[in-house]
Formats: C-alpha cells, sequence, structure tokens
C-alpha cells in the first residue's frame, strides 16, 4: 500500500495525560500535511482545535477513557459536551467489569446510550481485548453490532496490550456487516499496519504514523 492510503485510514492520535498545546498543534498540522482519518485527542482540546481549524480535520475524541468505569450517565455527558465542542467521531471505553461480571444488558444499554448521544457522529466502542478471553471478545462483537455503534476497536493503548492480528481476524469473523474495526496499540512498522489492513482494519489508531512513514 502507499503511505497516502495508508495514512488515509489513521486516526492520528495524542492522548498523553501531559499532552501540551505545541504537540496537540503538531499532531493536527502533520494530519492535515498527510491527509489522516482524523486527529485523536483529549477531550479538553476539541474547542481550541476547532476554532484554530475549523473544517480542515475530523476531530476525534475519547469518552470514559481509559478505564472505562465512569457511568453511563458520565460517559453520555461527556459524549454531549464532545459534540457541543465539536467533534466528528467518538471513541468510548466500555465498562470492563461490568464484562467480567457477565453483565451484558448493562453494557449493551450503555453503548445504546452514548450512541443515541452521539446522534449522527461516528461511535467507535473500544472494548480492551487485553482484559478479555476469547468468549467475552465474541459476546462483545455481538453487543457492538445490536448497539448499533460504528466499530469495534481493540484496545485504549493504556492496557496491558495492544491491537492483535488474532483478536482482528475474531473480529471480523464475529461482527455485523455494518461494523468496522478499528486497531490500536502497539502498532510500530509499516508491515504491522498493512497487515491490520489486510485482515479486515478499516482505521488504525497510533502517535507513531509519521514517524513509521517518513522515516
Amino acid at each position: 500500500m502507499t503511505n497516502a492510503e495508508l495514512y488515509s485510514h489513521v486516526d492520528h492520535t495524542q492522548l498523553k495525560p501531559y499532552a501540551t498545546w505545541k504537540e496537540i498543534v503538531k499532531l493536527c498540522d502533520e494530519a492535515i500535511k498527510f491527509r489522516t482519518a482524523s486527529v485523536c485527542v483529549p477531550p479538553s482540546f476539541i474547542k481550541k482545535i476547532k476554532e484554530t481549524y475549523k473544517e480542515s480535520l475530523d476531530i476525534c475524541t475519547v469518552i470514559g477513557f481509559p478505564l472505562g468505569y465512569s457511568t453511563t450517565e458520565v460517559k453520555v455527558k461527556e459524549t454531549l459536551e464532545a459534540i457541543k465542542d465539536g467533534a466528528d467521531e467518538i471513541d468510548m471505553v466500555i465498562n470492563i467489569g461490568d464484562v467480567k461480571n457477565g453483565d451484558y444488558d448493562k453494557v449493551l444499554a450503555e453503548i445504546k446510550a452514548v450512541k443515541n448521544a452521539c446522534k449522527n457522529k461516528i461511535l467507535k466502542v473500544i472494548v480492551e481485548t487485553c482484559y478479555l478471553d476469547e468468549n467475552e471478545k465474541i459476546k462483545m462483537c455481538e453487543i457492538v453490532t445490536e448497539a448499533g455503534a460504528d466499530y469495534i476497536k481493540t484496545s485504549t493503548g493504556f492496557g496491558t496490550g495492544g491491537a492483535t492480528f488474532d483478536d482482528v481476524k475474531l473480529f471480523k469473523e464475529h461482527i455485523g456487516q455494518n461494523v468496522k474495526i478499528k486497531a490500536a496499540g502497539g502498532i510500530r512498522t509499516k508491515e504491522d499496519m498493512e497487515t491490520f489492513l489486510s485482515l479486515g482494519a478499516d482505521r488504525l489508531g497510533t502517535s507513531s504514523a509519521v514517524s513509521i512513514l517518513e522515516g
């Protein structure tokens, strides 16, 4: 794949808790230059990015990040505020504890509530695969599909592991036809990027795309 094709699938990411505005500007300028799918940033930067860059790029942000155990009401409020500030895409973290407890109705209801708050904006659901067994991963494919989310996403990048080829293969087998896959966390080479896409991922979440592709 060409670099341009790869960039078109990248959510160019800067989610460090100590990220500065200077680093966010660098991220956004790179996103415009290389035409990435979006920039993925903390909610606190959305409004300033929108004011600075207008419609020059799509803004993705994270909700319930990175641990996922804030309440549904808080996640919905975060989502509404993010969209009001100018977010185009929402990446929410599920309540992993609810999954481990088998409280799948609660997980489904929460994703539906955030999807409703998103309205016409893209919703990606982060299931944090490093903490789930295979049956739980398959169940999350079913729930994300039923909830009407746009993407299932492997990882926050802040857990004990990131995206794996096997997880993307598993997702591809079990998601509904209207759900896409975002692989995120630990993508370090061009070969990784190409392989994830060839296995069925549509988006790649990485902070390393420019360093990977531009040397």
